[in-house]
């Protein structure tokens, strides 16, 4: 068999159908807080794509400040208490 029908065989086997992904998109959709609890159930995959960007967005923003304000807690605090801190957040 050649190289190119092999392959094109691994590939079609392992496309994923518009099932699928309507299936990952509404699973998808009740992980976001923006769209979870909205009046209709119907809302766009686009729109569940850009909503679910703007949530990782805020969630890395989110995880910035954080990290900034726990520096900031660590480097004010004494060594003993920040010693603690920082081996409970290498585990």
């Amino acid at each position: 068999m050649s190289s190119r029908r092999s392959r094109s065989r691994q590939s079609s086997s392992s496309r994923i159908t518009d099932d699928q992904i309507n299936d990952l998109v509404s699973k998808l959709q009740q992980l976001l807080p923006e769209i979870r609890h909205t009046q209709s159930d119907k809302v766009s995959a686009a729109k569940v794509l850009q909503e679910t960007c703007n949530y990782i967005r805020n969630l890395h923003r989110e995880v910035d400040d954080l990290s900034e304000r726990l520096s900031e807690l660590l480097a004010t605090s004494d060594t003993a208490q920040a010693a603690i801190i920082r081996s409970l957040l290498m585990q």
